[in-house]
């Protein structure tokens, strides 16, 4: 069992649990969060957390996602881990039926008091790369039907500020451009020449910025986590230099890990333990050095979300005020709206780095 899935697996079976089981009102579909009753308090170790969690009602979002998660554990769990895979197969499947049967059931935008609240009421994105990632295991034409009539399949879903949790169409496209054997070769041809094209607007960006990374300098596209849309944007870039073999591709991949890594307007890698003065202050409970000196800092490799223009948090609003996008970040606890660490930024910044790694084993 390579390491990697081992490290996923853990995540994946507890979006397992999140599942509304059979018998249950809106069985199969998926519980949108679970987080404390109020916002938890910092710093605040989980087995001293007197707080009760709550899980909040399912949502179709959920659902569509549990069902493209799911869809990909069975595809590249078989071969290690048979059983295990067959369980998320059958839970991706039940996950897609159910939200087919209620496909508007939304998350409260004001369900925001303990944690955020994740609103998102366009869901054919989800749709989209849920019915990828089932066709891609499955093969079933069902699924196929549903992609080629969906509005997200001739769209353009590579947007400038990068793909996210609230725009994940992106995520089915990739697949649909890159695993072999299930999708018609005209459908796989147009959705690699999608990706390229999309790889070669980003270089033309990357090639406008002072400190070359894929993403404009509008104050817009520096916002909550923009380090993660600058890495998923790498992610695109690297997909097309798989598909072309490229070596502008590469060498831009190089060039935007730069920015991430410290050559940037502050001088400071984002990434804890790398670099000469690195980020060790994120937005965290747990690893609270800065609060209580008897915790930790945040682990080696934990990535900061990076400068955000608008300034979404009290600390950040009183001591940035005025500061030009890039500028807009400081590496303090407190400043949650440009310093928070989370598991998706983290899961693009692994990518990358995995991408990277092994251009060093090929060269």
């Amino acid at each position: 069992m390579p390491d990697i899935l081992d490290e996923a697996r853990w995540e994946v079976e507890f979006l397992l649990r999140m599942q509304v089981p059979d018998g249950k009102p809106l069985a199969g579909m998926a519980h949108h969060k679970i987080h404390d009753r109020e916002w938890t308090g910092m710093p605040m170790q989980p087995e001293d957390d007197p707080q009760p969690r709550e899980l909040h009602p399912p949502s179709t979002a959920a659902t569509l996602n549990l069902a493209a998660v799911a869809a990909q554990c069975a595809r590249l769990f078989r071969p290690y881990d048979r059983a295990f895979a067959a369980r998320c197969l059958a839970a991706a499947e039940k996950a897609w039926t159910a939200a087919r049967a209620d496909p508007d059931v939304y998350a409260s935008e004001t369900d925001s008091n303990g944690g955020g609240a994740y609103a998102d009421t366009h869901l054919e994105d989800e749709s989209y790369w849920a019915a990828a990632e089932l066709y891609l295991t499955t093969g079933d034409p069902a699924y196929l039907d549903f992609l080629l009539t969906s509005p997200m399949h001739t769209a353009d879903v590579f947007g400038p500020g990068g793909f996210s949790w609230q725009s994940v169409a992106a995520l089915g496209r990739l697949d649909l451009a890159t695993v072999p054997g299930r999708l018609p070769l005209a459908e796989r041809r147009k959705a690699r020449v999608s990706v390229v094209e999309a790889a070669d607007r980003y270089l033309a960006t990357q090639r406008s910025q002072a400190y070359g990374l894929p993403l404009p300098s509008n104050a817009e596209f520096y916002n909550w986590g923009s380090n993660s849309g600058i890495l998923n944007n790498l992610v695109v870039i690297a997909t097309a230099y798989d598909i072309t073999g490229k070596q502008a591709y590469r060498d831009a991949v190089l060039e935007g890990i730069d920015y991430i890594l410290g050559r940037n307007a502050l001088n400071i890698s984002y990434v804890t333990g790398y670099g000469t003065k690195s980020a060790q202050n994120q937005h965290s409970r747990i690893f609270a050095h800065q609060l209580d000196p008897s915790l930790p800092h945040p682990p080696k490799g934990s990535i900061a979300g990076g400068p955000n223009a608008g300034l979404q948090d009290p600390f950040a609003a009183d001591l940035l005020q005025g500061c030009r996008p890039a500028f807009c970040y400081v590496d303090d606890i407190q400043s949650y709206s440009t310093n928070e660490v989370a598991i998706n930024w983290n899961s693009a910044l692994s990518w990358v780095a995995s991408f990277l790694a092994d251009q060093g084993r090929r060269h």
